[in-house]
């Protein structure tokens, strides 16, 4: 049985009363809650034998499990969802959180990305999780475009933007091209450049190659497709994630199986190939969500939560997300209100410095 509202029907004031005080026994210990413990601060006196009727009966909902014949309970996956959803109070942010947060600005001059890594390590610092920024896309015109072989299978991408910034990029191009194919690839691209931003630039090749594919050799065209794939974050060019506070999770005590799945998590993160389902998580509506476990196929191998809100510039529009990973007995009340408040700073710096 999945449906909450229909669990949450089935239970009474003291099921709901015991159900809320094992999970937050839970996520304040990282222990199994017992019924002895129950009894001591139940708002009507129990007996401990009526308590643990009560909290089989949970288990029997999906709610509650044991992770010992003996033991006391913790919530499963189910019973924290339900939890986050219909019984988490959220917090305000306490003064000593913000001002750690917002002494990462520093002064004007400093480059976004600059600014974007000391927020990322503050992040980290003030939950004692793994923090996730996910820096924006550059949307400055592009002046100029061009392409540089560097071995039989790599290539350079060299964009100059109208405003004087510069990325080298580097990617993996359709086999067989050959310096005159770039040159000519580049001279397609630089025609209909000028002017437009990057993700403007790759709407216009798709329409000017359909309708020009026979001025370029096919070659070329593999390589203005292959260079669009890039700059629409296909790859992994994009956008930046920036990763901070691994140790935090790696340090944890926990079984050996545990961390290996920590690091296989990290080790994808760093490989960067799941950045853009990390900005679709974001992009699904306003707001901090909460995805525990296995609800979020990025990071379901660890077993951990992710804590994630977008972040959108001067005209609504989401261009990144900030996030937390911690183990799912996260102290969400707390790190709910500190993942918001970073994405509204981040979405306001990035507005100002455009």
């Amino acid at each position: 049985m999945t449906d909450q509202s229909a669990i949450f029907d089935e239970m009474n004031a003291r099921s709901r009363e015991v159900f809320r005080r094992v999970v937050e026994g839970y996520l304040d210990t990282g222990a199994p809650v017992g019924s002895r413990t129950l009894t001591r601060s139940m708002s009507e006196k129990v007996s401990a034998a009526t308590v643990r009727n009560v909290m089989q009966d949970l288990e029997y909902l999906g709610l509650l499990g044991s992770p010992h014949i003996s033991a006391g309970r913790v919530p499963t996956q189910l019973g924290l969802r339900m939890f986050v959803d219909g019984l988490l109070e959220i917090g305000d942010l306490a003064g000593d959180d913000r001002a750690r947060i917002d002494e990462t600005l520093g002064s004007n001059s400093d480059e976004v990305t600059t600014v974007l890594d000391r927020i990322g390590s503050a992040l980290s610092g003030v939950t004692q999780g793994a923090s996730l920024v996910l820096a924006p896309k550059h949307e400055a015109p592009v002046k100029h475009v061009e392409f540089v072989s560097l071995s039989q299978d790599r290539a350079l991408v060299v964009l100059v933007f109208a405003n004087g910034h510069v990325e080298n990029r580097v990617f993996t191009p359709p086999p067989g091209q050959t310096p005159s194919s770039m040159r000519e690839a580049a001279n397609f691209v630089n025609a209909v450049a000028e002017g437009r931003t990057l993700s403007e630039l790759g709407v216009a090749m798709t329409r000017e190659i359909s309708a020009r594919r026979t001025e370029i050799d096919s070659l070329a065209a593999q390589l203005v497709e292959s260079g669009i794939a890039v700059w629409e974050n296909k790859g992994e060019s994009i956008e930046r994630l920036i990763v901070r506070g691994r140790g935090n999770l790696l340090t944890e005590d926990g079984h050996e199986e545990d961390l290996q799945r920590i690091r296989e998590l990290f080790d994808d993160l760093e490989r960067k190939r799941d950045i853009a389902e990390f900005l679709e998580l974001a992009e699904e509506g306003e707001g901090v969500r909460i995805f525990i476990g296995s609800e979020n196929k990025l990071f379901s191998l660890s077993g951990s939560s992710l804590v994630v809100s977008p972040y959108m510039n001067a005209d609504r529009k989401i261009i990144g997300a900030v996030g937390v990973i911690g183990p799912t007995r996260l102290n969400y009340g707390r790190i709910v209100p500190i993942v918001d408040y970073t994405a509204q700073l981040v979405g306001r710096l990035v507005s100002d410095r455009a």
